[in-house]
């Protein structure tokens, strides 16, 4: 049997961004690859997140953020950092693991707006990862 190659998203919160990739990415690829998500320093998974994904039919409601440190003895293929911040603070990773980088905006970070405007900047940043991974994936970038 073919083991299937590991992928973990990382991001500093584990709260948004990461979340978001690892449920799109699961869902493009039909779980052809396990995704994981984490954080260098974990908080909470935000309801934006989780309500942005179920509008394009992907629940990611019983996500819980994560620490990187939860993934560093596994046999991690590719480390996918989403922030320049987890790329600055990314722990070490055995050398066959792939780390790839590629930054979004932090949607939290747009600070107190309204709900709209909140949620259509995680829209947005949703869009962005979506269209990200499928270039990615046509590229085989993780093949």
């Amino acid at each position: 049997m073919i083991q299937k190659k590991k992928i973990l998203v990382l991001c500093t919160g584990n709260s948004a961004r990461s979340q978001m990739a690892e449920g799109i990415l699961k869902h493009i690829t039909n779980s052809k690859y396990d995704v994981y998500s984490a954080g260098t320093k974990p908080s909470i998974v935000r309801p934006e997140a989780i309500k942005v994904l179920a509008e394009i039919g992907i629940d990611i409601s019983q996500n819980r953020s994560k620490s990187v440190e939860e993934f560093l003895n596994e046999n991690i293929d590719y480390v996918l950092t989403v922030c320049d911040n987890a790329k600055e603070t990314c722990p070490y990773f055995p050398a066959k693991t792939k780390v790839i980088h590629h930054s979004f905006d932090d949607p939290p970070a747009i600070g107190e707006a309204d709900k709209e405007t909140t949620l259509a900047v995680f829209r947005r940043v949703r869009d962005e990862i979506q269209k990200y991974l499928q270039q990615a994936l046509e590229q085989k970038v993780f093949d």
